[in-house]
């Protein structure tokens, strides 16, 4: 009995154009910017704790979670309806080719170690634009504080002093609106809860009903900004398709092309 030995298998090279692209991009640096969570994650102090329950083991013939939680929680995602009753925007409505944008990070982690009251303002943006050029219309503007690196501590990220008041960074409404109505971006992110800075609230969310109410989505405690430059990255956000969520986990990460 004589044995056939199978001829070689010759791999043809990557021809396609889009195959040609995804393996460029495999080439790039990719940096996750999603906070891993649990039920004793850091959470928005009005929500219950969520509860991560095993309703099926190995010895059912599977594994199974059955997960209870707000769509505000973890790395996550708001859209319009979130906050405006008449933006009747869910994350399923959100255009796929919005959710890939050039991302843009403004560090002021600097200033939040010396004051966690700090609040970006459009002096502290116009700075950052004389260094790094002006901000690309169409872009995700991320605001890096460095405030995700007390994560999972719950105390640590509301930041309580002894009156119950919570100390944490963020955006001021002017600034908002310079990125949106000067700059014509397209989204924006931070590290915190709130867009809005914790001790400037005493008049509600002004700066997050200010983003969602004229048609934009956010993306809140987002993680690693410290790893991705100023300029140069892209932002990519996968999300579940939940019918009509005003909020979802989501995960995040930037991709550096200039990093090799």
């Amino acid at each position: 009995m004589t044995t056939k030995i199978s001829e070689p298998v010759t791999v043809e090279p990557v021809t396609s154009p889009v195959a040609q692209t995804i393996e460029q991009l495999k080439s790039y640096d990719w940096v996750d910017l999603t906070h891993t969570f649990g039920p004793d994650s850091p959470r928005f102090p009005s929500f219950a704790k969520p509860e991560f329950k095993t309703i099926f083991t190995h010895a059912d013939g599977f594994f199974v979670k059955q997960y209870t939680f707000p769509g505000q929680f973890g790395t996550h995602i708001d859209p319009p309806i979130h906050f405006d009753a008449h933006q009747e925007k869910y994350v399923e409505d959100l255009e796929l080719k919005q959710l890939v944008l050039p991302l843009v990070v403004i560090d002021r982690s600097a200033a939040v170690a010396k004051s966690p009251d700090t609040s970006l303002s459009v002096a502290d943006i116009q700075n950052w634009e004389k260094k790094h050029g002006k901000i690309p219309a169409n872009s995700f503007v991320a605001l890096r504080t460095d405030w995700s690196k007390r994560w999972p501590s719950q105390d640590k990220f509301e930041n309580l002093d002894g009156h119950n008041q919570a100390h944490y960074p963020g955006w001021d409404l002017e600034a908002l609106k310079f990125i949106y109505e000067q700059r014509h971006v397209t989204a924006n992110g931070h590290e915190t809860f709130d867009t809005d800075t914790a001790v400037k609230q005493e008049n509600g969310l002004v700066g997050e009903y200010y983003v969602l109410s004229h048609g934009h989505y956010q993306v809140e405690l987002l993680d690693n900004l410290d790893l991705v430059p100023a300029t140069g990255a892209y932002i990519f956000i996968s999300v579940p398709k939940a019918e009509k969520a005003p909020g979802f986990p989501v995960r995040a990460f930037a991709v550096i092309p200039d990093a090799k």
